[in-house]
């Protein structure tokens, strides 16, 4: 049985219409780099670039101590409790770009840091960050906090609801993704063309969500993407064959 709280989480990403969203839920225990694989496996990552979490603490504090903040606002504005806190993937030789800037606290290793430390109440929220070339954002609320002895622990992570594919990666970002789903669309042209050959299909549907697949896979995906972020180990032949959906061909 699950005897630990359980959260219910919603991730969207950012600038694309239609909306691609997801809702799932997870053992609130689990590290912050568990909840980007995870992430990553629900959005069609393929765990080939950095990512990195944002999360907005006195936004959070505010978003449940409304009538205190609002009695001692003055206090706040000069406050340097309250910064906005990064948790991302620390190699020796990372590249990662680290703000100067005061309002932001120093990277600190996903891996070390667990999702109940950085999340504790409903309606807190965070920035979900990866390749930061096409820039890729989600926003992530932590919708509801909740035990059910009727769900094992076996189960979690599970996707629950969705709407559209997810990315591609190296595409561009949101622009790019949009210019995909048009020629998928009219399939003809030399857009058409052009991506069916890059992406080795001649059929893609970017608004359809396969729940089953996709629970399927974010009970298999996460350890890879841990083997290759953490202990940098290169994927086995079985695990690309699931990262490339060899098992439904």
């Amino acid at each position: 049985m699950a005897s630990k709280p359980i959260y219910q989480i919603y991730a969207e990403l950012q600038e694309y219409e239609p909306k691609i969203w997801r809702r799932f839920q997870v053992m609130n225990d689990i590290t912050m780099a568990r909840l980007a694989y995870v992430l990553m496996t629900l959005f069609e990552m393929q765990g080939s670039h950095l990512y990195l979490f944002e999360v907005d603490e006195l936004n959070n504090f505010i978003t449940n101590n409304l009538e205190f903040y609002n009695k001692h606002i003055d206090d706040f504005k000069e406050d340097d409790f309250f910064k906005i806190g990064q948790y991302g993937c620390i190699f020796e030789d990372n590249d990662i770009i680290l703000r100067l800037d005061k309002r932001y606290r120093e990277l600190k290793d996903a891996k070390d840091e667990k999702l109940k430390w950085i999340l504790d109440r409903e309606n807190q929220k965070m920035e979900f960050q990866y390749d930061f070339g096409d820039n890729w954002r989600f926003n992530i609320v932590l919708e509801k906090i909740f035990q059910d002895e009727n769900i094992t622990g076996r189960e979690l992570p599970r996707v629950i609801e969705g709407e559209g594919f997810g990315i591609i990666e190296d595409c561009g970002g949101t622009m790019g993704l949009e210019d995909i789903k048009k020629a998928f669309e009219a399939k003809k042209g030399e857009d058409y063309e052009m991506y069916s050959n890059w992406l080795g299909t001649e059929d893609l549907n970017l608004d359809k969500c396969d729940l089953e697949d996709l629970n399927f896979r974010v009970k298999k995906l996460p350890r890879i993407f841990k083997d290759s972020y953490e202990y940098g180990l290169e994927p086995t032949k079985r695990s690309i064959k699931i990262l490339e959906r060899d098992y439904k061909k």
